[in-house]
């Protein structure tokens, strides 16, 4: 295990929702980076390892601490929020990794997105309603590609999950519009499995007022689509999977 940099998803803040495989890294690990307020402080209680909190670091300060760690023959984990297949910067990280030929693995979260599902106790993809899940961002500061714009994605109306953009509810409640009606269902939810946890329901063209009623700015994902009915109403639609008369090789 030593000589290696673990990248862990820590899930989305509720401590119980890190993997088995990632709970055992951090309590062996000689030194952790972690991901400042966004990951929850319990997590870090009782290990043994060095921490930093890296919302105080640049890309080069964290890769200095990767190369002394190893050079050490010390483990690291480098702890991100959610899961790290999501806007976890673990790209730009691995790159320097590679440059240095320091060995590395990836180890899966629960993202935040699958947490705000469970807390609305539904699937994102129903049959006949939705097949489709748009993971995405609203562009801010980080420019995103012209394709993929929220106005180009919204004209599939698909399920949607917004990350980062809480913030620029208006610009992102508009740019839904030219594709969603205004009485699609939405759903912000604020720090999903957090102890303070808030959720916020509503319908396309009434959303933005309610998000600014609630003080919600930050650390929020916004569900967009007819699939979230599902949570508060019976939508008739069954999967085929265990209907009586679909046949498949283990039931005949």
């Amino acid at each position: 295990m030593a000589g290696r940099i673990y990248f862990i998803g820590a899930g989305p803040g509720d401590p119980d929702l890190i993997t088995l495989k990632g709970r055992k890294l951090l309590d062996t690990a000689d030194v952790v980076i972690y991901a400042g307020s966004l990951v929850n402080p319990d997590l870090l209680k009782d290990i043994r390892a060095e921490i930093f909190d890296s919302s105080k670091m640049t890309l080069d300060g964290i890769i200095d601490v990767f190369r002394d760690s190893i050079a050490e023959g010390r483990t690291v984990v480098r702890l991100h929020t959610g899961d790290t297949a999501f806007y976890s910067a673990i790209s730009e990280q691995i790159e320097r990794l590679r440059e240095l030929d320091i060995a590395y693995e990836v180890v899966p979260g629960v993202s935040s997105a699958m947490a705000g599902a469970a807390v609305l106790g539904q699937e994102l993809t129903i049959p006949e309603v939705s097949q489709t899940v748009i993971f995405t961002r609203m562009e801010g500061r980080t420019p995103v590609p012209e394709s993929e714009k929220i106005s180009a994605l919204a004209g599939h109306r698909a399920t949607m999950v917004i990350f980062l953009s809480v913030g620029m509810i208006e610009n992102v409640r508009d740019e839904l519009l030219t594709g969603y009606p205004g009485d699609t269902p939405v759903v912000v939810i604020e720090r999903a499995s957090w102890p303070e946890q808030k959720v916020v329901r509503g319908l396309l063209k009434d959303i933005a007022v309610l998000v600014k009623n609630a003080s919600i700015k930050k650390t929020a994902l916004i569900y967009v689509g007819e699939s979230l009915r599902a949570s508060t109403e019976s939508m008739g639609k069954e999967s085929r999977l265990y209907h009586k008369d679909f046949r498949h090789e283990y039931r005949k």
